[in-house]
Parts: C-alpha cells; structure tokens; sequence
C-alpha cells in the first residue's frame, strides 16, 4: 500500500510538470480522428504561413518548420490549456 502512495505522489509530482502524463492517461480514443484531422488542417495552414512570416523577414523559408510544427509539439508536452493558439502570428 505504501508502494502505491508513493508512486501516485511520484506521478502528481511529474504530471505537474509535464500535463500530457495526466490527461494522456485519460485520452479517449474516439477524439482520435478529430484531433488527427484538426492537426491535418492546422498545419497545411500553419506551414505556408510561417514561411510567409520568414520571407518578409528575409530568412530562408526552412525556418517555418521551426515557427510553425515545433512549438505545437513542445506544447501537447508542457501546456495545459485546450484552447490556446500557438502559433506564428502577425499582430497589429
């Protein structure tokens, strides 16, 4: 029992940190197809974007990549909100 205990504590402790070992647990598996087809859409959007944003820049348009795909998968690890956008944006 004591074992248990630990280990529970051990997994709050790490979850606090990393939010995808608390809800990845509790995943369901019919939002799966919807969640493949929202990442789909958002990045045959996000892609051509970025590289816009780094040619006005003046940068070389690989760096779209690094703007557009890597922060949304650094935050499915470390972010805990569902409604936020990340995403390379032009505000006025």
């Amino acid at each position: 029992m004591l074992e248990q205990n630990t280990q529970k504590e051990r997994s709050l402790r790490w979850s606090h940190y990393l939010p995808i070992l608390d809800w990845g647990l509790h995943y369901r598996r019919e939002y799966l197809a919807g969640d493949l087809t929202a990442g789909i859409i958002v990045a045959s959007l996000l892609i051509p974007q970025g590289m816009a944003y780094a040619l006005l820049a003046g940068l070389p348009p690989q760096v779209r990549l690094y703007a557009s795909i890597l922060p949304q998968i650094i935050y499915a690890f470390l972010g805990t909100s569902r409604l936020i956008s990340v995403a390379p944006v032009a505000v006025d």
